[in-house]
């Protein structure tokens, strides 16, 4: 089980990511640094700072895509 962080704004994404056995966080400053993949909307590229990296984790934004297939981006990176 990764840890997940997501933007408040993709609820589906978080639910689906729980259903699937992720531990899942809001994404805020200490989330970012404790967390496997960080998990963004997209309609603000530079939120919290993760454009420039804060963290090591992968970050995944979820414009255009649905919540099954942001599910499947993240087992990719946390299994690479």
């Amino acid at each position: 089980m990764a840890r997940i962080a997501v933007e408040n704004t993709l609820g589906d994404v978080k639910n689906a990511l729980q259903n699937s056995g992720h531990e899942v966080m809001h994404l805020d400053e200490n989330s970012v640094q404790n967390c496997d993949c960080c998990v963004i909307s997209g309609l603000d590229q530079n939120v919290m700072g993760i454009a420039v990296p804060e963290t090591q984790a992968s970050v995944i934004n979820a414009q255009g895509m649905t919540a099954e297939e942001v599910v499947n981006q993240v087992n990719q990176r946390i299994n690479q």
